[in-house]
């Protein structure tokens, strides 16, 4: 009887038994429910608004200002540009690859367990700890003229009169690459140390019965082991030296006559000097056919195969 009686009122109350027996399921937005999507929303929407107004707009903005070919025809045709040109490569291939040869180098030495060493490599990594605009303005007055520290400990200690170091180009451009090596070398060092601490012992331990010891284990055992990290690094600098500003403006302000700028200086010479924008931009956006190639040479090689030991 009471089994009839629930039958009647299911038949009756059809759609009242169906939602009963199915619990209405939750609206899912990118794997996030309810109100967690509505908070993922609002910490974004500020990332996004900083990244947009100082990234993404002014990246746009530089592209469309030196949309114009004429631009690098006028570019070309002027001669402190190409002596700019030229200062870049060299500023790029000797202060890249010399400032990471000696990395590699140093972390050997910084790998020996002493306690003196501990404590100079904490006095090493001072260059690197400072400002980079304070930093290169103090080598600019240790170098500038008699009143250098440079000159005046040449004077007093060996008596003769030190150079002019920001008179001649190619000891202002020198002036600029030693600064670019002290300053970041330390940070290179410690990566290039990191790594030979991550090789196994027992690697050295095989390698030196098998008499590569010294020089020779160096470049038959740890130089190739830490060579994919080496190219990786090189590249990796190589990108960010490119628009590196600060040293060829404060160590050396172009001196002379201009002939020791890069190509980010120049662009802001053009820029704010020459009231040029335009080829301001054009001056700096020249550099992408080198940016090019180096970004895709470095996403081959982490999808190819992972920067490891």
């Amino acid at each position: 009887m009471a089994d009839a009686q629930a039958l009647r009122t299911a038949e009756a109350f059809p759609l009242q038994a169906v939602s009963l027996s199915r619990p209405r399921r939750r609206v899912r937005r990118f794997g996030l429910q309810g109100s967690e999507f509505t908070w993922a929303v609002a910490f974004v929407i500020p990332y996004a608004a900083v990244f947009l107004a100082f990234v993404a707009y002014p990246v746009v903005y530089g592209l469309w200002l030196g949309r114009d070919p004429a631009l690098y025809a006028e570019l070309m045709s002027e001669p402190i540009y190409q002596r700019t040109v030229v200062n870049t490569v060299l500023y790029l291939v000797i202060g890249v690859n010399l400032k990471m040869f000696l990395a590699v180098l140093l972390s050997g030495f910084f790998m020996r367990r002493r306690w003196w060493i501990r404590a100079l490599l904490v006095i090493y990594m001072l260059p690197w700890v400072l400002a980079a605009v304070q930093a290169f303005i103090s080598v600019h007055w240790i170098l500038i003229g008699e009143m250098g520290l440079v000159n005046r400990l040449l004077e007093e200690l060996f008596g003769i009169d030190g150079p002019a170091w920001f008179n001649g180009r190619w000891l202002a451009l020198g002036s600029n690459i030693a600064a670019y090596i002290w300053k970041w070398m330390p940070f290179w060092t410690v990566i290039f140390l990191a790594a030979r601490m991550a090789i196994p012992r027992e690697i050295h331990d095989a390698a030196e019965i098998d008499g590569a010891t010294g020089a020779r284990g160096f470049l038959h055992v740890t130089f190739p082991l830490l060579a994919n990290l080496y190219l990786v690094c090189t590249l990796l600098s190589t990108l960010w030296t490119i628009g590196d500003f600060n040293t060829a403006y404060f160590v050396s302000g172009g001196s002379p006559v201009m002939s020791t700028d890069v190509l980010a200086t120049l662009g802001f010479r053009y820029t704010f000097d020459s009231i040029n924008p335009e080829l301001g931009i054009a001056a700096a956006m020249s550099a992408l056919p080198v940016l090019i190639p180096i970004v895709i040479l470095m996403i081959r090689r982490f999808h190819t195969r992972e920067v490891q030991l």
